[in-house]
């Protein structure tokens, strides 16, 4: 139901709006235990996914550090590597 959410803070380019909007709907199916909400529920379901995300960009735009910002191809051939290790027979 839910892939891993990865991390977004300190990435050059930063990370983008769609980005954002996709870890916020992967949070609130994670959270709500719905991939795809009932009619009942899409309203709060969306609304919820629209808050979160925004909340998200808000703590992204305040976060400061020191570190050089990581590379994204970089950070997924590490991953790649991890997942070959972790799934290889």
């Amino acid at each position: 139901m839910c892939r891993n959410i990865r991390q977004l803070h300190n990435f050059e380019p930063p990370a983008t709006g769609e980005e954002v909007a996709a870890a916020a709907l992967q949070y609130v199916r994670k959270v709500s235990g719905a991939a795809k909400p009932s009619q009942a529920n899409q309203a709060a379901f969306d609304r919820a996914v629209a808050e979160v995300a925004r909340a998200t960009q808000e703590l992204l735009d305040a976060l400061v550090t020191t570190a050089a910002p990581k590379d994204r191809e970089v950070e997924a051939a590490k991953a790649r590597a991890r997942a070959e290790l972790r799934y290889a027979r």
